[in-house]
């Protein structure tokens, strides 16, 4: 749920669907990944102290019973720490029930707080922070232009854990294309490992109108991966992945081919069969005899 007539499209987690969508900013400040379309038309600014305040308000007198509220839009942590705060501090008074604050959180704003900021963002109600890793292989992340390295953001997942702070990290199935499917797959894996994220989702690359990964695309320089192509990867991702800590993991996306859920390491085992059953189907379907020798 939100209440912001506010411009541009209005983005958020799907686990956050019964959240309030506060905007304490517009748009994403760094916004030039080649495969996002979310804020490619939207200028990205910081809303004023009065503005985010009268939100809260009118917001508090619709819905004063308010549970969950998620710091919209690209990256709030953007914003500085003595902001965020009293942010945080008018949503506590203005819903007495406030169970949980969310956000998303770019890596370098993450890198540029201190552990003692971000300790202090928990202790006043931050519960997770969502963050986009993509991809573990640093050529990837220069192809799309993340503006990070997979150094970098290991350094920001385990910063927001080292604060207490759940991560819910994602990950994108196919970013890599065909050229660096193999090295995607194993590099996101290794990073998951180093990180060892709360929860984790896998997408799958869909190729939006507009986005410069499109055009690339269309112009024949990035090769998409298949959907068997797609199983192929998630499956050399999931048996790479040897997390010590439980990880809730999750490809039930609107955009995946195999909705899998389970909790690493415990469910691995469970996951690969999923994965294994599907590409077997995959692999038949390829074979002329299949349907014969499987009517009776």
């Amino acid at each position: 749920m939100f209440f912001d007539n506010a411009e541009g499209m209005v983005f958020r987690p799907p686990s956050e669907a019964n959240s309030l969508i506060l905007r304490v900013t517009i748009g994403c400040s760094h916004n030039t990944c080649t495969f996002c379309g979310m804020y490619h038309n939207t200028a990205f600014r910081i809303r004023p102290d009065a503005e985010i305040t009268g939100l809260i308000h009118k917001t508090a007198r619709l819905y004063p019973d308010q549970r969950r509220v998620f710091l919209a839009d690209g990256n709030a942590l953007v914003l500085p720490t003595n902001r965020l705060l009293e942010i945080m501090r008018q949503l506590h008074e203005a819903f007495p029930k406030l169970a949980r604050i969310t956000c998303y959180g770019g890596p370098h704003d993450i890198l540029r707080k201190t552990p003692e900021e971000l300790e202090t963002l928990h202790k006043a109600g931050l519960q997770i922070i969502y963050l986009g890793i993509e991809s573990g292989d640093d050529i990837v992340l220069t192809n799309v232009h993340k503006g990070v390295t997979a150094a970098e953001m290991t350094a920001a997942g385990q910063k927001v854990l080292a604060a207490g702070i759940k991560l819910s990290a994602m990950v994108i199935l196919g970013l890599g294309g065909k050229t660096r499917t193999a090295e995607h797959a194993l590099n996101t894996a290794k990073i998951v490992n180093a990180i060892n994220p709360t929860m984790l989702g896998a997408l799958t690359l869909m190729l939006h109108q507009g986005t410069a990964l499109r055009d690339s695309a269309e112009r024949g320089e990035f090769f998409p991966l298949s959907p068997y192509e797609i199983l192929q990867e998630i499956k050399m991702l999931v048996e790479n992945i040897d997390v010590t800590h439980p990880c809730l993991f999750r490809s039930t996306h609107v955009s995946n081919f195999l909705p899998l859920a389970g909790t690493l390491p415990k469910d691995k085992a469970r996951l690969l069969d999923d994965i294994d059953k599907v590409l077997l189907i995959f692999q038949n379907q390829t074979d002329p005899t299949y349907n014969a020798r499987n009517q009776y």
